[in-house]
């Protein structure tokens, strides 16, 4: 079980990334679409808590500076073990700074924080695939090339529990 801090994107940007996800669901290679529970959402998780008090993490996420919407651009693949592939943003600048921002807020509410979100590891992604063996990984960068360059609007935030897919709005985007 984990909790994420996660950007979320307006409707058209959201139906973009699904309808990725239903290109390769149609080729036999598995995306969020049909992970876990099925209530994935496209995202870009900020950090990922394995423990946490729910309470104090809100809080300390609704004290940090907002941001206003903003467009978020994609120009490439990244591929992770066990099969994950993703969409890589470009990342400016200001998206680096919140999230150290986020990742340090949370340490200070005694979060643990998964290794990958922890200060100098964070390697920002948007989840397309969860486990394309082989020569799938063909097909999933062949699928998202197709797709690129892709702009997405990202309009608000959200805590996400990923084990159930129960959402807690935040009031801002952190």
């Amino acid at each position: 079980m984990a909790l994420a801090v996660c950007l979320l994107f307006d409707d058209r940007s959201e139906r973009l990334v699904r309808e990725l996800w239903s290109r390769l669901e149609s080729a036999g290679i598995a995306t969020l679409a049909t992970h876990t529970h099925g209530r994935h959402q496209p995202h870009l998780s900020y950090a990922v808590l394995r423990a946490w008090d729910l309470d104090r993490v809100r809080e300390s996420l609704a004290a940090l500076p907002p941001a206003r919407p903003w467009p978020m651009s994609f120009h490439g693949t990244l591929a992770f073990p066990r099969g994950r592939a993703a969409l890589a943003p470009a990342v400016t600048a200001d998206l680096a700074l919140r999230q150290w921002r986020i990742a340090t807020a949370l340490a200070a509410t005694g979060a643990e924080l998964h290794r990958n979100y922890e200060s100098g590891e964070w390697v920002p992604h948007v989840a397309v695939a969860t486990r394309a063996q082989g020569d799938q990984l063909v097909t999933v960068v062949k699928a998202i090339s197709d797709a690129l360059p892709l702009t997405v609007r990202v309009d608000r935030a959200a805590l996400i529990d990923s084990a159930t897919g129960q959402t807690w709005d935040l009031p801002h985007i952190p």
